[in-house]
């Protein structure tokens, strides 16, 4: 089985997070790990189950102004220009099940979670999303809190038996 596993990071949180999902996949699972800016059209994705990681910015989803302020805060001047925000903007149908996770400040109790947002635009795409998940970090640049690392490969763990579920005849 072939998980590909897509995340946005300006300060290097959500990519701790998919890591350690990677890591959490059962024998067997081969893992892939993409940067956004390298990440494949979403016509192109070659996968039995696609993960997409991103962080919340201003209650959602990254957004060009947002994703820049991020950029320079982490020092990143030439980072990715583009986010998942884009990546997903034309999702076609017919991709594989897809699982979706965040970054977000555990200090804030703002509302708000760029998983929530990916998972219903892609629904509304009639996409099958399988499995959603907040991580949280310590402030705007982290690091992430403590066992949020362990909790990520339990996460990845329990997707694919999420799936076999899902498939389960009723």
């Amino acid at each position: 089985m072939q998980v590909l596993i897509v995340h946005e990071s300006h300060f290097g949180n959500t990519r701790r997070v998919a890591t350690a999902i990677a890591r959490g996949l059962p024998a067997g699972v081969t893992a892939e790990l993409v940067d956004i800016d390298d990440a494949p059209p979403l016509d192109d994705v070659d996968a039995d189950v696609l993960v997409i990681g991103a962080p919340t910015h201003v209650f959602g989803l990254s957004r060009p102004d947002s994703r820049r302020e991020a950029m320079e805060q982490a020092g990143l001047l030439d980072g990715p220009r583009r986010g998942v925000r884009e990546w997903i903007a034309q999702a076609p149908p017919g991709l594989p099940p897809v699982a979706v996770y965040d970054t977000r400040t555990l200090e804030s109790r703002l509302p708000g979670s760029a998983a929530r947002a990916v998972a219903r635009r892609l629904r509304r795409a009639k996409v099958t999303v399988v499995s959603t998940a907040n991580f949280a970090v310590h402030g705007i640049e982290g690091p992430l809190a403590h066992g949020e690392e362990s909790r990520a490969a339990a996460w990845g763990r329990g997707l694919l038996s999420e799936l076999v579920e899902d498939a389960a005849p009723r």
